[in-house]
Order: structure tokens, then C-alpha cells, then sequence
């Protein structure tokens, strides 16, 4: 392949993607906005009182906060001493080996495609359920779903600065939404104003499982900011600065808009108000202080939130398969960039052509439906982004024991406690919340416990980690040199050995 440049036309690269444009704000804004804020506040936080029956959701955020907290002390660590696109990938690739390196990558683009799939079931009903409430307009959910798909892929193909400043501006006015809801919220308190959300107590029951499962789902893509290390003006910095700082105002945010919630509907209500309206529970309280305009503004913003987060996942698959191809993981094709911002063209293209073959055959599937409005959210949303969350989160639990491995033979800089103290808390942590996930997943995707999809789709996650694994060995004894690059970058020349 030879060496990409500023050319306009596109070209198969492996160096560096593009001009280093994104700083640390810009990642940040970026990061946070695969998390969907108002759509975590409106339907995820709902949706967890609603299912879990437990008050204590406000501390979940705490509580894992504090663990991923700990995993990016470990994974900031890695970001500055692999210094490649491949994120996940790569770090296990160099922590642990090739082998494991490449089943990670394929868990990765799996997982990732997952959760930006399955947001467009949501995204495909929230808009069509807005031009019927606003504008009295029936539109197809799967209509909507693919008008997504349009916009979603002419920003993919182009430069990541103009995604970035499109998801600033959306991830700006959806804290906007949320922070004037959680200050009616508290300046209603028909219980008053405590501390109920935060007691241990009311976390740490037999539900706790669930609750965790679901909440971690908000946290999803902070760890995707060293996807962009081609990209960032600093990459020694920025990337540790922006999953720092991700992690810090995701828990806080939503630890906040959570405990709101608990004071604007009351401890004693929450759990009912939240099963009965769900999402209602948000604009319900926003328009008893706002004039409907504003409601409706809210809820345009509802569905902008979720076109930022399918941009935001679009973008990090899109560099996955870049980063990928230019190590010989996979077919050099998709290592193809495009113009001035080197835009990841072929990664681009080939996640729209795989969001696409699925939406078709969940529309097909969805004609038949006995629920056909709420279809899409119950089978296309709750399916894959649940598959997706268990992928990234078993990822991180490697990831955290890639750093173990990795920064006990590289440890000049780092104490004890960024080598060995957190990585193993992390790690540990992560792995018990992905047998809580798998065990909880019939509560968490609202199967019955018989259902032969509780069991196939937590497969769909873990399952790629086994073929990508056989490729791996295939490709150690039919082509070394490509092998040889795995987690490297695009040279082989800087290969430390790493056996496996």
C-alpha cells in the first residue's frame, strides 16, 4: 500500500490518517456523545427504575464511575506508550499477544457495530413518533431509520472536524435539555429534598445486578477517544485527558439527572411513575414549567441526541477497520482515506452497507410484528446495544489485564498503583460485571427466561473473539510479516516479540 497524503483523491494509507485537528474539548464532546445524554436520562434511566424496581440508580453511576475510573488509569497509561488507532486492539495485542490482540479486534468491531446499529431502532421510532406528535405526519420508523443512515454516512465519509463540530453543538444543547429538567425536577420535590438514590442500602439489594448491567450501558464509548489518536493535536495528552475527564462528567452528570429524577417524582413514586411514562416522566415535568414549544424543542433534541451517538459510533468503527487493514489484520482495502482530512472512506462505507443489510431485514421483520410502533425499540434497540455493551465491557476487563501484563515490562514512569493496583481492581471488577450481564441478560433484553435468544445473543459478542482468534493463527503460518505488524502500527519494524 503506499503512503497516504493531503491528495483529494482517495487513497489506501498507512500512515498517518490526517492533520492533527481535535483537541481535548472536541474529543470530550465526542466521547460523550455515543452516550446519548438525553437519551440516557429520558429512556435509560427510566427504563431502569422501571425494570429494576430499585431507588438506588443515582449511586450505580457512582459506583461505576469509580471502577472505569480505574480501568482508564491503566488503559491512559497504555495510550501513552502504544500510540496507534487501534485502541482495544492494539493494547491487547501488546499486552498479551497477537492472537488475543486480534480477537479483541474482532469483538470490538462487532460490539461497536452493534451499539450503533441498534440505536437506529430508536432513533428510527423517536423521529417518527416526533413527526406524528408535532406535525401530525405518519412516517415509517424504518423511513425515518434510514434518513438517519443518509446523514450519518455523508458525515462519515468526510473530515472527523466537521463531525466534531456538528456533536459539540448537539452534545451542547442536550446537557442544556437535561440540566434545565433536573433543576424543575428538584424545584418540584413533592417528597421533599434528601438523599434517597445514594444510600447503599437502596442499591445493594437483589436487583443490583440488573441495575449495573443497564447503567454501564451510559458509560459506553469513553474508552473510544484512542480510536483517534491519528487525529489529536497531542497524542501523548489528549487522549488521557479526554477519557479522564469522559468518565468524570458521564458518572457525575448522571449520577445528578438520576437523583433529580428520584426528588421530581418523589422515592416513593419514581419506580411507578417511571414504568407507567417512561420517558414521558422527563417532558411530562418539562412542559408542567415550559410552554409547549419548549417541550417540543426537547423532544427534537431527543432525536438528535440519538443521530449524535450513531455518528459517534459510525466514526470509531470506521477507524477500527482503518487501523485494522493497515496492520494486516484485515484486507487492505479498507485502509482507504480520502482528501485533505484523510477521512476513513472505506471503513466509512463498509459499516453504512452493514447498518443498512440490517435495518432492511429488521424493517421486513417488523411488517408482521403484533407491537409494530414500539417493534424497532424492543427488538433492534434492546437486542443489539445490550450484545453491544456486553462486548465492550468484557473488552475493557482484558484490556485492564493487557495493561497489567504490558506495564510490568514497561514500567519506567509509572508507580505501583497505575501498574499493578488499578489495573487488577478494574479487571477484576469488569469481569464479574460481564457474568452479571450474561446472567442478567433475559431481565435486560425482556425475553423470557426460555428463549433460545438469551443465549444467542450474548454469543453474537463473544463469539467473534474465537474466529478472530483462528484468524489470527491462520494468518501466523501463512503470513508472517502481516502477522508480524498486529498491533503494531502500520511498521513492523518496532515489534517487540510478543509471542503469542
Amino acid at each position: 500500500m503506499s503512503s497516504s497524503r493531503t491528495a483529494a483523491p482517495a487513497t489506501s494509507g498507512t500512515t498517518s490518517a490526517s492533520p492533527r485537528k481535535i483537541g481535548t474539548l472536541s474529543l470530550v464532546l465526542m466521547i460523550i456523545a455515543a452516550s446519548a445524554p438525553l437519551t440516557v436520562v429520558a429512556g435509560g434511566t427510566t427504563s431502569n427504575f422501571a425494570v429494576t424496581s430499585v431507588l438506588g440508580i443515582p449511586l450505580s453511576f457512582v459506583v461505576l464511575g469509580v471502577i472505569l475510573a480505574l480501568f482508564a488509569v491503566g488503559f491512559s497509561a497504555l495510550s501513552t506508550k502504544v500510540q496507534t488507532a487501534g485502541a482495544f486492539y492494539s493494547y491487547v495485542a501488546r499486552g498479551l499477544g497477537r492472537v488475543p490482540g486480534v480477537a479483541a479486534a474482532w469483538v470490538a468491531i462487532v460490539a461497536y457495530n452493534a451499539m450503533q446499529i441498534g440505536i437506529y431502532g430508536m432513533f428510527g421510532f423517536a423521529t417518527a413518533d416526533l413527526f406524528a406528535s408535532v406535525f401530525s405526519i405518519t412516517v415509517p420508523w424504518w423511513a425515518c431509520a434510514i434518513g438517519g443512515w443518509v446523514i450519518v454516512g455523508l458525515l462519515g465519509v468526510n473530515a472527523v472536524d466537521l463531525s466534531a463540530k456538528v456533536l459539540g453543538i448537539l452534545v451542547a444543547l442536550e446537557f442544556l435539555v437535561v440540566f434545565v429538567y433536573d433543576f424543575i425536577a428538584i424545584g418540584t420535590a413533592p417528597e421533599g429534598i434528601s438523599a434517597a438514590g445514594f444510600a447503599p442500602g437502596e442499591l445493594f439489594t437483589g436487583g443490583v445486578g440488573a441495575v449495573l448491567a443497564f447503567s454501564v450501558a451510559a458509560f459506553m464509548g469513553f474508552e473510544s477517544g484512542a480510536i483517534y489518536t491519528d487525529e489529536v493535536r497531542d497524542p501523548r495528552n489528549t487522549v488521557r485527558r479526554a477519557t479522564f475527564g469522559a468518565v468524570i462528567v458521564i458518572a457525575v452528570f448522571y449520577a445528578f439527572s438520576a437523583w433529580a429524577m428520584v426528588m421530581g417524582e418523589g422515592a416513593s413514586k419514581v419506580v411507578e411513575n417511571s414504568a407507567t411514562n417512561g420517558p414521558g416522566v422527563v417532558f411530562a415535568m418539562l412542559g408542567s414549567a415550559l410552554p409547549v414549544w419548549a417541550v417540543q424543542l426537547g423532544q427534537v433534541l431527543f432525536v438528535t441526541s440519538l443521530l449524535a451517538a450513531l455518528v459517534s459510533f459510525h466514526n470509531v468503527v470506521s477507524r477500527y477497520l482503518r487501523s485494522l487493514a493497515r496492520e494486516g489484520a484485515l484486507p487492505s482495502f479498507l485502509a482507504t482515506s480520502r482528501g485533505v482530512g484523510q477521512a476513513p472512506v472505506a471503513g466509512s462505507l463498509t459499516q453504512s452497507a452493514l447498518a443498512i443489510v440490517v435495518l432492511l431485514i429488521f424493517a421486513v421483520a417488523g411488517a408482521g410484528a403484533e407491537d409494530p410502533i414500539m417493534f424497532p425499540v424492543l427488538t433492534l434497540f434492546t437486542w443489539l446495544t445490550n450484545v453491544g455493551a456486553l462486548g465492550l465491557v468484557a473488552l475493557m476487563a482484558l484490556t485492564s489485564f493487557a495493561a497489567l501484563v504490558f506495564l510490568r515490562r514497561n514500567p519506567d514512569g509509572h508507580g505501583v498503583f497505575t501498574r499493578v493496583v488499578a489495573p487488577l481492581i478494574a479487571g477484576v471488577a469488569l469481569g464479574v460485571l460481564v457474568i452479571t450481564i450474561i446472567v442478567q441478560f433475559p431481565v435486560l433484553v425482556g425475553l423470557e427466561p426460555g428463549n433460545v435468544l438469551n443465549w444467542l445473543l450474548p454469543l453474537i459478542a463473544l463469539l467473534p473473539g474465537v474466529i478472530g482468534a483462528l484468524w489470527a493463527m491462520w494468518l501466523r503460518g501463512t503470513s508472517p510479516e502481516r502477522f508480524a505488524r498486529i498491533g503494531h502500527g502500520s511498521a513492523a519494524e518496532d515489534a517487540e516479540g510478543v509471542g503469542l
